[in-house]
């Protein structure tokens, strides 16, 4: 199947209901494998028409099952739809929306996160008897009340198993690139701490030199706020790779800062590992890419590989992992026992570019673009 994602929720359930086709039939309960890309546009697989981006293994999945055209995202960016994906509801029916700038969840420490009542199709297929596991990106909330809480966990929403990054992968996880997250505001701090610094260290000078009288008290006061004032939000976002940026598995943390140049490798061999684990039972596994999210982590095998640039070498990347998986489930002979379901969370990020380098995926025939990366 390919391309874009709706709400998978009906679809499993008709699954799940449904009537052996025959007789004959001993398959009444499919394996289902979910392959959700980040920040995919449309028009970035070839069986969509592009032609500068080589994806083969996404391409036989639209040739060897069906192609899905009105297959529309229920939002446009990653918190909100990726509710909807797993619930089938509105994400404002959830509370995963909002009409501000700040539409996603933006820490894994914030108490925030899908409500631990909804009815996900990982719930549903637990309930039947399936193992279920998630492998990649969450992006829907961690604890509520404390750190160890896990509300919003994975593993309280019908997946029996978890291994990958509780929030999404941004700019600040790889530290050769610009740091992204709150940009804008983070600029506006760090210039409010150098206007403090700067009248502070005036106040000094001024008052070593006799130009102006002013009580030592008072300076000592001015430079204890500017300290407090630059630890006060350096504390947050002067470690943002190492808040955000973490592997789990479960309810583990595993890699704090995750490190990046081996995260593909290992989120591909989990999925596989899972797979082969849960061969003898029916399963779902939901493997939620890290690609083609910013900042577009690529190995170096990929690397000047298309002709579309990093972006491209990233898509053609994940294309080949799809290929990984689907050659598992052929090698554990559950092709004809399995359905493969391909899509992206939303839309390409359009405007995503840093100079000439374009970032940001092409949404083919649609016009809107995606308002905000994740």
């Amino acid at each position: 199947l390919c391309f874009r994602t709706s709400l998978v929720t009906p679809l499993i359930l008709g699954l799940l209901l449904q009537p052996p086709l025959t007789q004959l039939s001993i398959i009444t309960q499919p394996n289902i494998v979910l392959l959700m890309a980040d920040d995919l546009g449309i028009g970035d697989v070839g069986c969509y028409g592009n032609d500068t981006i080589r994806t083969p293994n996404i391409d036989r999945l639209a040739k060897e099952g069906v192609k899905l055209t009105q297959h529309i995202a229920a939002a446009p960016l990653c918190t909100p739809s990726r509710a909807a994906f797993l619930t089938g509801r509105y994400p404002l029916r959830s509370g995963m929306d909002a009409i501000n700038n700040y539409r996603v969840i933006f820490w894994n420490g914030g108490s925030g996160g899908l409500p631990p009542n909804e009815t996900t199709f990982a719930k549903i297929l637990q309930q039947q008897g399936y193992s279920t596991g998630l492998i990649g990106k969450w992006h829907l909330g961690v604890n509520c009340e404390s750190r160890n809480d896990h509300c919003h966990h994975p593993l309280n929403h019908g997946f029996d198993y978890f291994y990958g990054m509780p929030f999404t992968l941004i700019s600040d996880c790889q530290p050769t690139e610009t740091p992204e997250m709150d940009r804008a505001f983070r600029r506006k701090l760090w210039l409010s701490t150098q206007m403090i610094g700067l009248v502070t260290l005036t106040a000094v000078l001024g008052r070593l030199t006799g130009l102006i009288s002013v009580r030592w008290k008072t300076l000592t006061c001015l430079a204890g706020f500017s300290v407090l004032f630059f630890a006060s939000w350096f504390s947050s976002y002067g470690f943002v790779r190492y808040w955000n940026c973490i592997l789990m598995r479960n309810h583990e943390v595993t890699e704090q800062p995750m490190v990046t140049d081996r995260t593909t490798s290992l989120i591909l061999r989990e999925s596989i590992s899972f797979i082969e684990r849960n061969k003898h039972k029916p399963f779902l596994l939901f493997l939620s890419f890290l690609h083609s999210h910013t900042p577009l982590l690529t190995t170096e095998k990929f690397l000047g590989r298309s002709s579309h640039g990093l972006y491209g070498d990233n898509v053609e990347e994940m294309d080949w992992m799809v290929g990984q998986v689907l050659d598992a489930i052929d090698k554990e002979a559950l092709k004809n026992t399995t359905l493969v379901y391909f899509a992206s969370d939303h839309g390409g990020w359009l405007e995503r570019q840093e100079g000439k380098r374009q970032l940001g995926g092409w949404n083919g025939i649609y016009r809107g673009k995606t308002c905000w990366g994740w």
